[in-house]
């Protein structure tokens, strides 16, 4: 491999949100990787640095060429530079958007279990969430599409957050999944805003479907949400676009973001994207390798270790989600027992709501030594708690 990433990195006194921990703790939570991003992107951002002068930034021709290129070219969208709007971050983008096109006491559904900071934009802004849980049959995750109808049915239902793919189930929505969702939302004019976030990062020979591809229906009822920071680790440069196809939307949705002052790019989050999409190809398909090599020693280690937990299948992403159930206790029980006892931190599926009670989440993009640690430790934890009961 061309990039190394069994290169372990000490990221102890870097300010590091993941890392803010005690001495012998080891996080692995929080979505963002132990890797350096690509080189070729550190390269532009020290080129940038160089320069010297870091004033207020526009956003040039080349960052919108750059977005459309990689979606015609990776993942069949289409899509024009008027559609495109940048913005600080998906999450911002989303509390913007949630405040403009809804009104406070309106309900904004959302599939659960599902990324927790959802909740915060829905709650936050004086809106109601509204669950639609997915069926877990043991083994895999499904839409309960007769669930789906009757909550869409709600005249106080005018906003639908979709995940695609699916934090934390790591599932890819099919085409069929996909436009069944579009004629309801079109059916009952509901909006749907669609986070694509971590698009980039599917299993090697997976593929993911934009919500805006499926049809002329689906791209002129949704916002789609595009970012480099999961797929090139650059979270804290603060850089993400929207995707809106519909005028009357996109002008809605453009006043949100510069009345919010999300609007902006910081001096280094242009060039960082721009490279991202036009050099970081090599580095993203060995990194994609790397994951799944991860998962399927994640994979095996469970089987052979701790075979009463159950591994659910995941085709993108670099977060795992582990049933727990078999334990007889909480996720949050269980995470706050094997961190006390072994230093392993990882996420409490309650979070997540739907039967995230039940799971946890555990993000697999570190060296694999790393990876061996927290397993091990996982092992650990589980054995002291199964002794303590």
């Amino acid at each position: 491999m061309k990039y190394d990433f069994d290169k372990i990195i000490d990221r102890s006194n870097t300010n590091s949100c993941k890392w803010d921990v005690l001495p012998n703790e080891l996080p692995m939570w929080v979505a963002d990787m132990d890797f350096q991003t690509a080189p070729e992107i550190i390269e532009a951002l020290i080129a940038r640095a160089k320069h010297g002068i870091f004033g207020y930034s526009i956003v040039p021709d080349a960052w919108y060429e750059a977005y459309i290129n990689w979606w015609s070219t990776y993942h069949q969208l289409i899509i024009k530079k008027e559609w495109l709007v940048f913005t600080t971050g998906v999450i911002p983008a989303i509390s913007s958007m949630v405040r403009k096109l809804t009104t406070p006491g309106e309900k904004v559904l959302v599939q659960t279990p599902v990324y927790n900071i959802f909740f915060n934009s829905i709650l936050n802004n004086g809106r109601f969430v509204l669950e639609n849980p997915l069926v877990y049959d043991g083994d895999n995750y499904q839409i309960d599409f007769v669930d789906l109808e009757a909550k869409l049915a709600d005249e106080q239902t005018t906003l639908m957050i979709l995940c695609n793919p699916h934090n934390p189930i790591g599932k890819i929505w099919t085409k069929e999944e996909l436009t069944k969702i579009s004629l309801l939302c079109e059916k009952y004019h509901v909006l749907v805003i669609s986070d694509e976030i971590h698009c980039d990062l599917t299993d090697p020979s997976e593929n993911y479907i934009p919500y805006a591809s499926l049809s002329d229906v689906s791209r002129n009822h949704s916002i789609t949400c595009l970012s480099t920071t999961k797929t090139f680790n650059l979270a804290g440069l603060q850089n993400a676009a929207v995707v809106i196809p519909n005028p009357v939307i996109r002008h809605k949705v453009t006043r949100a973001l510069n009345t919010d002052e999300v609007a902006e790019p910081n001096a280094f989050a242009i060039d960082a994207t721009i490279t991202a999409f036009t050099k970081g190809k090599a580095w993203l398909e060995e990194l994609k390798a790397y994951l799944y090599q991860n998962k399927m020693i994640v994979k095996n280690y469970l089987a052979k270790e701790l075979p009463t937990l159950k591994l659910i299948s995941s085709k993108a992403t670099y977060l795992l989600w582990l049933d727990i159930s078999s334990l007889g206790k909480s996720a949050t029980e269980v995470a706050e027992f094997i961190r006390k006892k072994t230093g392993l931190y990882v996420s409490d599926g309650s979070q997540y709501r739907g039967n995230g009670t039940s799971f946890l989440r555990i993000n697999i993009a570190c060296p694999k030594k790393t990876l061996q640690d927290g397993l091990e430790r996982l092992k650990y934890g589980i054995h002291l708690l199964q002794l303590d009961n």
